[in-house]
C-alpha cells in the first residue's frame, strides 16, 4: 500500500474514533440542565477555529491532496509514530469523558449538580481533554506530510486553547472557589509535572 494512502487512512480512522468516543457522551449530557453558560458566540468561533485546524484543512488534504505543492517526503517511521500518538490521544480523550461523566460539555457550561472532578486523569492535570487535543494535533503534524495541513491542528486548537483556558479556569473559580484554587495549586494545566 502507498504510504500516503496509509497515512490518510490512519488520520480518517482517528477522526472517526474521536466521533465514536464523543457521540454517546454528547447525547447523555444533553439531558442535563445548564445553570451557567458563558460566551456562546465566542465559544462557537473558537470551536470553528479548532474544527478548521483538526478537521477541515487536513480533511481537504486527505480527500483532495490540496495543496500538493506543500507536500514533503514521508517515511514509515512517521506513519507508525503518528498512529501511536493518535491512539494515545484517543485513549486519553475517552478517559477524560469517562472521568467527567455528566459534568462534561463542549462549551463553557456549569450543569445543575456540577461536581469538581479531581480523580482519574484529572489527578495529574486540570485539562486532560486539552492534552488529548494537543496530542491529536501532534499526531496530525507527524502523520500529514504537508506544510499547511500538518500544522493546522496546532494552530486551530491552539487558538481555542489560548482564548478559552483562562475563562474556563475563571468559571471554575467562580463555581468552586477555594476547592478549585487548591486543586489548581497541586496540578499542572495540560502536561503532568509542568505548572
Amino acid at each position: 500500500m502507498n504510504l500516503l494512502i496509509a497515512t490518510k487512512i490512519v488520520w480518517a480512522i482517528g477522526v472517526v474514533g474521536w466521533y465514536a468516543i464523543r457521540f454517546p457522551f454528547e447525547r447523555r449530557v444533553k439531558r442535563e440542565r445548564v445553570v451557567d453558560a458563558r460566551d456562546r458566540l465566542r465559544e462557537r468561533i473558537l470551536l470553528f477555529c479548532s474544527t478548521m485546524g483538526l478537521g477541515i484543512i487536513p480533511g481537504i488534504w486527505v480527500f483532495t491532496g490540496f495543496p500538493k505543492s506543500a507536500n514533503y517526503p514521508f517515511s514509515i517511521a512517521q506513519l507508525v509514530l503518528g498512529a501511536l500518538v493518535f491512539g494515545f490521544s484517543l485513549w486519553l480523550f475517552r478517559r477524560t469523558h469517562k472521568d467527567l461523566g455528566k459534568n462534561w460539555s463542549v462549551t463553557l457550561e456549569i450543569k445543575d449538580k456540577h461536581k469538581l472532578i479531581t480523580g482519574g486523569v484529572y489527578r495529574y492535570v486540570r485539562h486532560p481533554m486539552y492534552s488529548a487535543f494537543f496530542l491529536w494535533a501532534l499526531a496530525q503534524l507527524i502523520l500529514i506530510p504537508n506544510w499547511i495541513a500538518g500544522p493546522a491542528g496546532f494552530i486551530g486548537f491552539g487558538i481555542l486553547f489560548a482564548f478559552r483556558v483562562g475563562r474556563e479556569e475563571g468559571m471554575m473559580l467562580d463555581t468552586f472557589g477555594e476547592e478549585y484554587r487548591a486543586y489548581s495549586a497541586r496540578t499542572a494545566r495540560i502536561v503532568p509535572g509542568i505548572f
